[in-house]
């Protein structure tokens, strides 16, 4: 009796040190998992220890990635709970239905108004995309000041708000009156036959400065669905006020005034997605700490614009008439990449801000960024390769037959120039100057290879490659050199707040 059972105790005691070996063994081999994979530091170490509290321990094997293949559905339910993703889906399709509305808008003045009044539009249209400069260059310094307020949970958006409408104001009302002088020999230069169409280009330019107020501080606060929403709603009142307006006879002044018209209610709009900034006093803050880095933001936002206009300008100059013509198209092409993925960079921007403010992991924002903006220009690629003539054709007709064989490596400078402004707004969001000469090499470079080697459209298209590509690599080396000297206070602005 007595030797069974001390036979039974031992079996009992083996049984119990074999669990306990197992799971030491479990925990370690899970243990092991979440440091070598990177994901200790994340809570995931911590979450499968022994000594966490009964709340903390999650033994959800399904959950844990113990090098276990997932399942498609498994890895599109991770997609869609993905932060970064969802921001880059709401921002893609509000900047998605922007770009349609604005070709809706074009076709609709050219069709109704016909070639030679359709040009006085075009013409005001491009003056006006010049006055969009500084509004581009507000949002950013706006949208990185204010990320940085956000990242340390100082309340003073409202001060931000209330005091940059102010100061924008003065240069509007600069703007309005200099425009008030000159419209009638803008109009005569112009052969218009009024000059109420400059007037309220001039109030529509000065009318984006202070629409670009709102958005950059929706940007850095990261609120993108109301941002994406001010995007879209003012091409899509634009094109309904502007189809009205000329079936009712007012021609180019109905077509500025659609412009003007989307631009005042989106930014009551942008204005009332705010409002709960407006309850309290916040934080005074001190605007001439952003004045530094306007001129970073200013050198980043302008060498990009210079590094896709000034092909078309030398290619004009220097082909053919004919061949000036297919390049343009071209260059169309290509940007339409370009500004398909554009929502990349404006989600990366605040979320690398944020990211190094408190020290977390800027790199990997860059990285999933920079492969989401991959997976979009290879989709587009893909019917670029494919079926390139029918792009032309639905984009520019028959005439432009000659460029469908270069289309696909205008595709891949739209993404090439994409990722390249993709790193530019990295490198602005950490305010790293070094960018801007490698920029500028780039500016210079392109120019002189087409300068040398113009004799035809192909050659103009591979003096671009060549030069963003470089362009590429050596922004993405700066970007390695730079990446483990990240930290909060290598960033941060002087006197913030």
């Amino acid at each position: 009796m007595s030797t069974t059972t001390a036979s039974t105790g031992t079996s009992a005691l083996a049984k119990k040190a074999l669990r306990h070996c197992s799971r030491s063994s479990f925990e370690l081999r899970l243990t092991t998992n979440a440091v070598t994979s990177g994901l200790f530091d994340s809570g995931i170490g911590w979450e499968l220890s022994p000594d966490a509290p009964p709340r903390k321990r999650i033994y959800n094997l399904p959950e844990v990635q113990t090098g276990a293949r997932l399942g498609l559905g498994r890895r599109l339910a991770q997609v869609q709970r993905n932060r970064l993703v969802r921001q880059n889906l709401i921002l893609f399709l509000g900047g998605l239905v922007a770009g349609i509305g604005g070709f809706v808008y074009h076709a609709i003045a050219g069709r109704v108004l016909g070639p030679e009044t359709y040009g006085q539009v075009a013409f005001l249209i491009a003056l006006y995309a010049v006055g969009t400069g500084p509004a581009l260059i507000l949002i950013v310094v706006l949208a990185r000041y204010t990320a940085m307020l956000n990242a340390r949970g100082d309340p003073g958006v409202r001060s931000l708000l209330v005091r940059t409408v102010r100061l924008i104001a003065i240069p509007c009302l600069a703007l309005i009156l200099v425009t008030s002088l000159f419209a009638r020999p803008i109009a005569a230069f112009e052969h218009l036959g009024s000059t109420i169409p400059i007037l309220i280009l001039g109030f529509s330019i000065a009318l984006i400065w202070q629409v670009a107020i709102p958005r950059g501080i929706l940007q850095g606060l990261q609120r993108f669905t109301p941002l994406a929403l001010n995007l879209s709603l003012e091409l899509v009142i634009r094109t309904t006020v502007v189809f009205i307006l000329l079936k009712a006879g007012y021609a180019v002044s109905g077509a500025m005034a659609a412009v003007f018209a989307g631009l005042a209610i989106v930014f009551v709009l942008g204005l009332y997605s705010l409002r709960d900034h407006f309850r309290g006093i916040g934080t005074r803050v001190q605007l001439r700490v952003m004045v530094g880095f306007s001129l970073t933001a200013a050198a980043g936002i302008i060498g990009v614009q210079i590094l896709y206009n000034q092909d078309v300008i030398l290619a004009e100059h220097y082909l053919s008439s004919h061949d000036g013509g297919i390049y343009g198209g071209l260059n169309k092409i290509g940007t339409i990449l370009y500004f398909l993925t554009l929502s990349v960079s404006q989600v990366l921007f605040p979320r690398v801000v944020e990211a190094v403010a408190k020290e977390q992991h800027p790199g990997r924002i860059l990285l999933s960024s920079a492969g989401i903006l991959t997976a979009l220009g290879a989709a587009a690629l893909l019917v670029f390769a494919v079926v390139p003539g029918l792009v032309v054709n639905v984009l520019f007709g028959p005439s432009f037959r000659d460029a469908i064989p270069l289309v696909f490596p205008v595709g891949v400078i739209g993404l090439a120039l994409a990722l390249d402004n993709l790193l530019v707004q990295f490198f602005m969001a950490v305010h790293d100057r070094v960018f801007v000469p490698l920029l500028a090499l780039a500016v210079v470079t392109e120019g002189v290879l087409i300068f040398l080697f113009h004799a035809r459209v192909g050659q103009v298209v591979l003096d671009v490659l060549v030069a963003l590509l470089g362009l590429l690599v050596l922004l993405t080396i700066r970007c390695y050199v730079l990446l483990p000297k990240l930290h909060a206070d290598s960033v941060a602005e002087p006197a913030l707040g």
